[in-house]
C-alpha cells in the first residue's frame, strides 16, 4: 500500500545522499524559482491538454495508488461466491427469476450482500446488462461475448485516458527543465559583469532546473504513471474473469463449473485455490437454501 511513497523517498534519498557524499551543498538544490517554473508549467499543460473529467480521474488514480490495489484475492473470492449464488438461482428457478435482481440491483437480496461489488457501478452494470441479455433470450452466447468484449474495450480506453495524460506530463518534464535552465542562463548572461560567486550561483540554479525536470520525470511522475497502468490492467483482468463465468453459464455449463472456469482466468498472484472457491460456493448455497426450502412442501 505504501510502497509508492517508500519508493519515492528512496529515489530522492539516494540522489540527495549521493550529492552530499560528494561534498555538495544541499542549499544549492533548493531553487524555488526553478521548481515553480517546472511545476507550474507542468500543471498548466495538464489543464490545457485535458478536460476536467480526466483531471479528476488523474487525482483519483494517484489516491488509488496510495490505497493499494483493490483487486486482491478476497475480492475475487467474494465475486466468485456472488456469481455462483446468482447463477445457481437462475439454474434452480429459471433465468426469469433474475429479472428483479438485475433490474434493481440495489434492492436485490443477492447483490446487497456484496457491498464491494455493488459499490463498483461499472462492474455491477457489466454483470446486470449481460445477464439481462440472457433473461431476454434469443441472443447467441457468441454475440453476448462480442458485446462484453466491446464493453471492456471501451471501458479500458476510458480508464487509460488519465494514465496517458500523466505519462505525457512525465515526458514533458525534461523539456520544461530545459526551459527553466535556459531562463537561468538568460539571467546569468545579464550578470556577467558581476562577482564570480554570483555568476556561479546563477549557473548552478540554471543547471538545477534541468536536474529537477529529469528527476521528476524518471524518479516520480513516470513511475506513478506506470503504477496506474498496472492498476488499469488489474481492473481489466477482473472484468475478464466475470466475462468467462457468464459466458460459460450461457453455454449451458453448471454454475460450479462456470465459476471454476472463471477461477482459472484469475491472475496467478491473486488466484484463490479450488478449495477456497468451493468453500465460498458452499456457503453461498447454504445461505440460499433457506429461501428455497419453503417451496419443497408445495411441490
Amino acid at each position: 500500500m505504501m510502497f509508492a511513497i517508500i519508493g519515492i523517498v528512496i529515489v530522492f534519498g539516494a540522489v540527495v545522499g549521493g550529492f552530499l557524499i560528494e561534498k555538495g551543498h544541499i542549499m544549492v538544490l533548493l531553487q524555488p524559482a526553478e521548481l515553480l517554473i517546472i511545476g507550474g508549467a507542468a500543471a498548466g499543460t495538464v489543464l490545457v491538454a485535458n478536460p476536467l473529467r480526466i483531471i479528476k480521474k488523474i487525482v483519483a488514480g494517484l489516491i488509488g495508488i496510495l490505497k493499494g490495489s483493490r483487486f486482491g484475492k478476497p475480492v475475487y473470492v467474494e465475486s466468485m461466491k456472488m456469481m455462483y449464488e446468482l447463477l445457481n438461482k437462475a439454474r434452480r428457478q429459471g433465468l426469469v427469476a433474475l429479472e428483479s435482481d438485475i433490474e434493481e440491483p440495489d434492492k436485490s437480496p443477492i447483490f446487497t450482500k456484496y457491498k464491494a461489488f455493488t459499490s463498483d457501478h461499472h462492474a455491477r452494470d457489466f454483470v446486470c446488462d449481460t445477464l439481462r441479455m440472457a433473461v431476454t433470450g434469443g441472443v447467441d452466447p457468441f454475440d453476448v461475448d462480442q458485446m462484453m468484449d466491446l464493453d471492456m474495450e471501451v471501458h479500458h480506453e476510458e480508464i487509460m485516458q488519465p494514465v496517458n495524460a500523466l505519462t505525457t506530463t512525465a515526458d514533458s518534464l525534461p523539456g520544461l527543465g530545459i526551459v527553466a535552465a535556459v531562463l537561468g542562463v538568460v539571467i546569468t548572461m545579464g550578470a556577467l559583469g558581476g562577482p564570480p560567486e554570483e555568476i556561479g550561483r546563477k549557473v548552478a540554479a540554471a543547471l538545477v532546473g534541468t536536474f529537477l525536470g529529469i528527476l521528476l520525470c524518471y524518479g516520480m511522475v513516470g513511475p506513478l504513471a506506470q503504477n496506474m497502468t498496472k492498476s488499469v490492467e488489474e481492473e481489466h483482468a477482473y472484468y475478464g474473469v466475470l466475462r468467462v463465468v457468464m459466458i460459460a453459464f450461457m453455454k449451458g455449463i453448471s454454475p460450479l463449473l462456470a465459476v471454476e472456469m472463471g477461477r482459472r482466468a484469475i491472475p496467478g498472484y491473486v488466484r484463490p485455490s479450488f478449495t477456497e472457491i468451493e468453500k465460498a460456493c458452499r456457503e453461498a448455497g447454504s445461505a440460499a437454501s433457506p429461501a428455497a426450502a419453503p417451496e419443497a412442501p408445495a411441490a
